[in-house]
């Protein structure tokens, strides 16, 4: 299958996007896609998205981790509505379906605003944190992140009996003053280190939220690859609504490839 490609990326999290409107890339299957993925053989990547046709809104984001397997993708997502624009979909206010559900997104070309799902619960874990944001995440906070290999961390706890089966993505986190943090993340499907990860910077704004009783706010978080934003509202204890996922999303390069 020859396979067109364009290559986006988001604070360091980078995806290949396919055209799919036309169903003509129905047919890529698990092991092309991590093919694709393959930062040696393919064209490297931490994820690939088709962009589909949907029946429910404008259009399908159709997101693979490196590995194959499935789940939502907050930086995938905004690259994904960033890639919309291009291919003509009108995205200032825009509605597209995902693995979790439907999403409403704005783009105004400097920046992409991502409606993430509502969170319902925050589970404790001796005194770190579990939550969902469209993938499972684990949080702890640390005062020190040069102190800390996330990626031993990560393993460690990705591959614990409580998680080795379905895994969770590994993040540990820094207060850095009242309104910003600094976040690392080892992620499930890539199994490595990503430079960054917006479901995992969701959580761990979610998660700062709930441990220091915020009603709402919009925090700044730093990552390896650039500056990300998470604005909620708290509804009630550890119940959340409005969380947006806000930071840039850039085109990098297109291409061909037969897999």
């Amino acid at each position: 299958m020859h396979v067109q490609f364009y290559k986006y990326q988001g604070t360091g999290n980078d995806f290949v996007m396919v055209d799919n409107l036309s169903g003509e890339y129905d047919g890529l299957s698990i092991q092309q896609i991590k093919f694709i993925c393959d930062r040696k053989f393919g064209v490297g990547a931490d994820g690939l998205i088709k962009i589909n046709r949907s029946e429910k809104a404008e259009f399908e984001v159709d997101y693979y981790n490196s590995d194959g397997s499935k789940s939502f993708c907050g930086n995938g997502a905004r690259c994904a509505v960033a890639f919309a624009d291009f291919l003509g979909i009108k995205t200032s206010n825009v509605s597209f379906d995902a693995f979790d559900g439907l999403h409403d997104a704005a783009f105004n070309q400097l920046e992409v605003r991502l409606n993430m799902s509502d969170v319902k619960s925050v589970k404790q874990i001796d005194g770190d944190y579990e939550i969902y944001t469209g993938s499972p995440h684990y949080i702890r906070f640390v005062k020190n992140l040069k102190d800390y290999n996330i990626v031993d961390i990560g393993k460690s706890i990705r591959y614990n009996d409580s998680y080795k089966t379905d895994g969770i993505n590994v993040n540990l986190a820094q207060i850095i003053d009242d309104n910003q943090l600094e976040v690392l993340t080892y992620e499930r499907g890539v199994e490595d280190e990503t430079f960054s990860c917006g479901t995992g910077v969701t959580a761990v704004v979610l998660a700062y939220a709930f441990e220091r009783g915020l009603e709402k706010g919009e925090v700044a978080v730093k990552v390896k690859g650039g500056d990300l934003k998470v604005a909620f509202i708290q509804v009630e204890k550890g119940v959340f609504s409005h969380v947006q996922l806000i930071g840039p999303a850039k085109f990098v390069f297109k291409g061909a490839i037969n897999v």
